[in-house]
């Protein structure tokens, strides 16, 4: 079994290949994200993409919360599974898909109340507020099946299964694609349509992943005092305590990106279109780093789950040496074909977005590594359930970003919005990496 090698094969070998289908799988998602701004950008306009782009800011904040309660939530599974205790393992797992299905519900309702005040909030402009407040009001629609497929993959992951969720993102990507062109250049569904195409392709995937899951937990030997119960508040109590700092993690970013939208938005519609663009293109550069940061977290949960603490330490050292080689090839590629890459999304022509999303990209192409290093590090803490200080540097991350951005875009232009990144990274990873040091991690074992 999978779970096996995670607690006796070699660390760096096992990390690579377990967060190899976790990258391609996150790519595939990112990619299909990359087709709607294409589709918008090409056939819709410039002001379509802004419009889509101004969206982006804040739906990437709830694929944030998903995915990061998803993870930290399955730490306890994770946990569970090293310390061979099915019963509870399957336990911790039917409880997360419950409640994050109640979190979802509550938080679609929220925002598709509150949408018109969210988008006045970020000073969206006139011009593409009708179009963001569509895409927007659909997408709420559908965040139920975004939470449920986001936790169903985050599951797979903790029980070392992370090739089903690949075949899933593959599907969804495919479907995803297929709907954005039928309904954007056949049917004229406009802005509609690609929010439309995003629904539909979670939906379908989040149902079927759902009964695999359930097949796949059953394989698992049956619980000694009998089933597994649907949900223990014991258990909803201490995933909470490890979703609520991975939810923390995990939108860091996003959050960063909501909350400085309202400086780029401030420069007009064309640089908003050319930093889409350009975010795009980094939400795709950073999933091999995220990806190996949340195989760190799995990896560390099952080892100190069966007392191997060593293990974990031998585990980083590769996921570091994985990011090196990965911030290499991203920044080369990135510094060889930026303008090649801009230009799938936009006209040439359109002479400022072209050059804002071109800067970004040439800038922050060095930096990747450091949110690599930042997310391999949280990821032991928190597969340790050591949340504290790993939440207080992704908070300080978080405040880095948007001091810098609020503070020094009138005096640097947009520039200030991306000069901020890679400084909340480092620091980020910095405060972390002292945390590790201590050791204090090894010793978090939650389960008994």
């Amino acid at each position: 079994m999978e779970q096996n090698q995670m607690l006796t094969g070699r660390p760096g070998k096992t990390l690579f290949f377990f967060a190899l289908p976790m990258i391609v799988g996150n790519l595939f998602q990112q990619f299909y994200n990359m087709v709607d701004s294409i589709i918008v950008g090409r056939y819709l306009g410039a002001e379509a993409l802004a419009a889509v782009g101004a969206s982006y800011s804040f739906t990437n904040v709830f694929i944030m919360i998903a995915i990061g309660g998803g993870i930290g939530a399955s730490v306890l599974t994770s946990q569970y599974l090293g310390a061979e205790d099915y019963g509870k393992m399957r336990t911790s797992a039917y409880t997360a898909l419950i409640s994050f299905l109640v979190i979802s519900v509550c938080l679609a309702a929220f925002g598709t109340f509150f949408n018109p005040s969210l988008m006045r909030a970020l000073n969206t402009p006139e011009d593409v507020f009708g179009d963001a407040m569509l895409y927007l009001q659909i997408y709420f629609m559908g965040l139920p099946f975004l939470f449920m497929y986001n936790v169903l993959s985050a599951t797979f992951n903790a029980l070392g299964k992370s090739r089903i969720p690949l075949y899933f993102l593959i599907f969804s990507s495919v479907l995803n694609v297929v709907l954005d062109v039928w309904m954007v250049r056949g049917l004229g569904f406009g802005i509609a349509g690609v929010a439309i195409a995003t629904v539909i392709a979670q939906g379908v995937s989040a149902v079927l992943s759902f009964f695999v899951l359930l097949k796949e937990l059953g394989r698992y030997p049956k619980a000694e005092n009998g089933e597994a119960k649907i949900f223990a508040p014991i258990m909803l109590l201490k995933g909470t305590c490890f979703a609520i700092p991975s939810i923390v993690q995990q939108s860091i970013v996003s959050i960063g990106m909501l909350l400085v939208q309202s400086v780029v938005n401030g420069f007009g519609t064309f640089v908003m279109a050319g930093y889409a663009a350009g975010s795009r293109v980094e939400s795709i550069c950073i999933v091999p780093m995220i990806a190996t940061g949340n195989a760190a977290a799995t990896f560390t949960a099952q080892n100190l789950g069966a007392r191997q603490p060593e293990r974990v330490r031998q585990g980083l050292k590769s996921a570091f040496m994985m990011i090196a080689g990965f911030g290499a090839i991203i920044c080369l590629s990135l510094n060889l074909f930026h303008n090649q890459i801009i230009s799938a999304f936009i006209n040439p022509s359109s002479v400022q977005a072209f050059a804002t999303g071109n800067a970004y990209l040439a800038f922050i192409s060095w930096f990747f590594v450091m949110i690599g290093f930042k997310a391999a590090t949280d990821g032991v803490l928190k597969g340790s359930g050591d949340v504290i200080v790993y939440t207080l540097a992704n908070l300080a991350n978080l405040y880095i970003r948007v001091a810098v951005a609020k503070n020094y875009a009138p005096l640097w232009g947009v520039q200030a919005v991306w000069y901020a990144v890679p400084i909340g990274w480092t620091v980020n990873f910095l405060l972390s990496f002292s945390w590790y040091m201590t050791g204090r991690w090894s010793r978090k074992r939650v389960v008994s």
